[in-house]
């Protein structure tokens, strides 16, 4: 099974399941905030984390995790807002950054690059999305919002994760959240069936590194908050392992070959739960065997 497939079939699974099961599965989950400037927070819970801008202008909340947490979601939010969020931005279309919109769409403004919007109308969460959850905003490469007395750019380089990120930079915050372009001391999730490059990848985190300095925030999709010497890591074990698997295409190996030999041991502890060493393997297999 195609792991685009697989991932579809866990979202589904948690998305659309009885809504008993659902909350089963989500009851022990506690939404934590943490403070990084004076109005840039970031929520961790379950899925992908949550970066909020709050200030006069309002509230700019970036994903908003699984469905059944948007109860929580609120709650902690209640801790920093009074009303809710002004707009809500998917920094791609997964189901643990979007599954929330339904709850959050009626009151909020949902943005998004145009990729977005039609994975969500064709369905590619394994479920109908009513009109209310979809992105009403969508863009292409760039947009600008100057809202909390700040500049805020959402940029997309292309092809990365999937074919729909969004990266936000806070530029006077210096907080810069990539979204799932980045999973921090982990091994990447570049979804080949939605897009997703490996080398758009790397471009991805080359252009957030280009745009940070030394006291840069960093918020990335899943993990511990990230400095940019936490990216440069990243971005070094992809390099590495990427290089690796180039040769060994060059020299005739095999996928099981390449398996087989794994990475080197420095990186085999950037393992989790969904992309396992040989997952990250063979997705460098699959994008540089062409």
């Amino acid at each position: 099974m195609k792991l685009g497939m697989l991932v579809g079939l866990l979202m589904s699974s948690l998305m659309f399941a009885d809504s008993t099961i659902a909350e089963d599965r989500f009851a022990g989950v506690e939404i934590k905030t943490q403070k990084l400037t004076e109005n840039i927070y970031m929520l961790v819970g379950a899925g992908g984390n949550i970066g909020i801008s709050s200030g006069a202008d309002g509230v700019l909340m970036i994903d908003d995790q699984y469905r059944p947490l948007a109860g929580k979601i609120k709650a902690a939010l209640a801790s920093i807002i009074k009303d809710a969020p002004t707009f809500l931005l998917n920094t791609h279309y997964h189901g643990d950054h979007t599954g929330g919109n339904i709850e959050f769409g009626n009151d909020s403004i949902i943005m998004a690059h145009e990729n977005v919007r039609v994975r969500l109308i064709n369905g590619d969460t394994n479920g109908e999305t009513p009109d209310h959850a979809l992105p009403m905003i969508t863009y292409t490469n760039r947009a600008s919002l100057h809202f909390n007395d700040e500049e805020v750019t959402l940029i997309h380089t292309g092809a990365s994760h999937t074919d729909g990120d969004t990266m936000v930079h806070f530029k006077s915050s210096n907080v810069i959240h990539m979204g799932d372009n980045f999973f921090n001391k982990r091994f990447p999730y570049v979804d080949l069936d939605a897009g997703g490059s490996v080398e758009g990848l790397k471009f991805s985190i080359e252009k957030v590194l280009s745009l940070a300095d030394k006291n840069t925030q960093i918020i990335p999709g899943h993990g511990e908050l990230a400095t940019p010497a936490d990216l440069e890591l990243k971005l070094e074990m992809i390099n590495a392992t990427g290089s690796s698997v180039k040769t060994a295409i060059a020299d005739g190996q095999t996928l099981e070959q390449i398996i087989a030999a794994g990475v080197e041991p420095k990186w085999k502890d950037w393992t989790w739960g969904l992309i396992n060493e040989e997952r990250w393997l063979t997705t460098l297999y699959n994008e540089y065997a062409k």
